[in-house]
């Protein structure tokens, strides 16, 4: 006979924790949701609209919300419906810091391609200005896989390549909840992104291990709840058009 043993108190240790909704079923007391107007979508020829909810954080012929990372005037050139990366004048970073979000960014890397391996359509989207999601043309171009487009760079690779062609427009959708720190500096939960890449998810509930750095995998410091967004300058003529971002609130 075969004798078995069960261990209910140490598997109670390992028991998940079930959320506690205050509300009854159907509670007709309990708050709606808040309407929000969706936006347009995109297509290839003309870019689409931000909810009616989200800041705008480039419209098609707007730079105002933007600065060099300096702190100069944006240098970046504002062509027609979109802006184009200026190789050479650096990143640049929202005005407006941001903490958790739902961001929109759409990309276009140059066409034909410049380079091989890192170099065609490198740029980045740094959420909190320190952790980033790689941009590059990775339809046709080969790189190392956490460095492709749609990476958490030098971190995690995405799951699938989405990529279009080099000069068609891509769509990054990314859910960022920032880290969180205790009073005295220790951190209490990492970073989280889920990233949608043409629609495709590439990255779900990824957690960085601290900011982006291509030497090394530096651990995270404490930073402010609220950072601002910034666009990378990697010396490649990579276009935005359509950023919106959707600050969220905690929920029940």
């Amino acid at each position: 006979m075969r004798i078995r043993y069960f261990l209910p108190i140490a598997l109670t240790a390992f028991a998940a924790t079930v959320p506690v909704i205050k509300w009854k079923t159907g509670d007709r007391s309990r708050p709606l949701p808040v309407m929000v107007t969706p936006g347009e979508p995109s297509t290839q020829q003309h870019a689409g609209t931000a909810p009616s909810d989200a800041v705008q954080l480039f419209n098609g012929t707007d730079l105002s919300a933007w600065q060099q990372h300096d702190g100069k005037p944006i240098a970046w050139k504002l062509r027609d419906g979109y802006f184009e990366v200026a190789p050479g004048a650096g990143d640049i970073v929202t005005k407006q810091p941001f903490g958790d979000c739902q961001l929109h960014v759409e990309w276009a890397t140059p066409n034909p391609p410049h380079g091989a391996d890192q170099e065609p359509g490198n740029s980045g989207v740094y959420l909190h200005s320190l952790y980033e999601i790689q941009v590059l043309e990775s339809n046709r171009n080969k790189t190392y896989a956490d460095g492709q487009a749609g990476a958490i760079y030098c971190q995690y690779p995405p799951l699938v390549n989405p990529a279009r062609p080099p000069g068609e427009w891509q769509t990054y959708d990314i859910v960022f909840h920032g880290p969180r720190f205790a009073a005295d500096s220790k951190l209490l939960e990492p970073a989280t992104v889920t990233l949608l890449f043409n629609g495709v998810l590439a990255q779900d509930h990824a957690m960085p291990t601290g900011p982006t750095d291509y030497m090394k995998r530096p651990p995270y410091k404490a930073t402010p709840a609220k950072l601002p967004l910034l666009l990378q300058d990697h010396g490649q003529p990579v276009r935005y058009r359509n950023i919106w971002i959707r600050e969220l609130k905690a929920a029940e």
